[in-house]
């Protein structure tokens, strides 16, 4: 694949339409897991860049996933977790994971993380 087709798989930085791979990609991983633990954003990158045959240039795909993650959290589909707690998707900063929805009402207790 020439480095202009594997550009062409990788939105500009601006977008902020849905994304679908990554999205499907973000749930997959997150379903995957019996125990409901949250996963690493690099998990779903990585998953989208094997799929568009652009595995070792995975790296560039964390943009997209952390977007479309805010999108999905804002929409109340998924849960950004920093340190084992939910975080407000646009405010969040640092090392995050993704993850199943806190339950109604989950406060800050250790008894409402997810494991992790």
């Amino acid at each position: 694949m020439n480095a202009a087709h594997e550009d062409a798989a990788i939105p500009a930085e601006g977008t902020v339409d849905a994304d679908p791979a990554v999205e499907q990609a973000i749930l997959a991983l997150i379903a995957a897991d019996p125990k409901g633990r949250p996963i690493s954003p690099a998990e779903a990158a990585v998953r989208v860049a094997t799929e568009a045959q652009t595995r070792d240039r995975w790296q560039r795909f964390l943009p997209r996933v952390r977007r479309a993650a805010v999108r999905m959290a804002i929409e109340g589909r998924i849960a950004i977790y920093r340190k084992g707690r939910p975080v407000d998707p646009g405010e969040f900063r640092g090392v995050y994971r993704l993850g199943r929805p806190a339950p109604q009402g989950a406060g800050n207790s250790a008894d409402d993380r997810p494991v992790a």
